[in-house]
């Protein structure tokens, strides 16, 4: 086991190098509940996310590449899931339960975890992960041109977040972006959690079934 803390010293010391090759920003986002360091501005668009249960929901992608280099995040909105939901006309006999907008909210992270593993490439890591008490799961793959993703994936009050971060061969781990990742208020407050679950999942949830 002594070659864990020797991988946290190589991890950070290529944090390290890549910090000072790169100016990293703070980025906030009060609308969408977070913060991170980013190595530029990102660039915002407005989309929608087609959840596993065949609703739309509305969600905003923020992206900043440079070069070779792309750092994605993508914010789905589910907070609004219970009435998306009952207004679809599209459902089938298997998601007819009204239970099901609530179960298409708390399954988001494993659905999207498993869309980024169908992608083209080799996984070399997928693990279980949480960041400020807030759990969900990363994944590290390497594409056929031997690009590098990091992504992590997290389920907070009502919204879930990708975050995807990919490099070119042997470039530095993006650490920072990765580990930098937290959850404010609408005042820009950072949010702090106790223990594992105490952070909300689902929100706006209508009384009854």
């Amino acid at each position: 086991m002594r070659f864990v803390p020797v991988l946290f010293v190589i991890l950070s010391g290529l944090c390290a190098t890549s910090s000072s090759a790169q100016e990293w920003r703070a980025y906030m986002s009060l609308e969408d509940g977070f913060r991170v360091r980013v190595p530029g501005e990102f660039a915002v668009t407005e989309t929608t996310w087609d959840s596993e249960y065949g609703a739309v929901m509305p969600a905003r992608i923020y992206l900043y590449e440079d070069g070779s280099s792309s750092y994605k995040l993508t914010v789905v909105d589910y907070t609004d899931a219970y009435r998306i939901h009952a207004a679809r006309e599209d459902r089938t006999e298997a998601d007819t339960l009204r239970i099901y907008w609530e179960v298409d909210v708390h399954a988001s992270v494993v659905y999207a975890a498993s869309m980024i593993r169908q992608r083209p490439g080799r996984i070399v890591f997928n693990a279980y992960h949480y960041i400020g008490r807030v759990p969900g799961e990363q994944i590290q793959m390497i594409y056929p041109d031997e690009s590098r993703l990091y992504a992590a994936i997290y389920l907070h009050a009502g919204k879930l977040y990708v975050l995807e971060a990919t490099v070119p061969p042997n470039a530095p781990p993006p650490v920072v972006y990765q580990q930098s990742l937290g959850w404010v208020d609408e005042n820009g407050n950072e949010i702090r959690y106790q223990n594992i679950g105490d952070a909300p999942t689902v929100v706006n949830k209508p009384g009854g079934r």
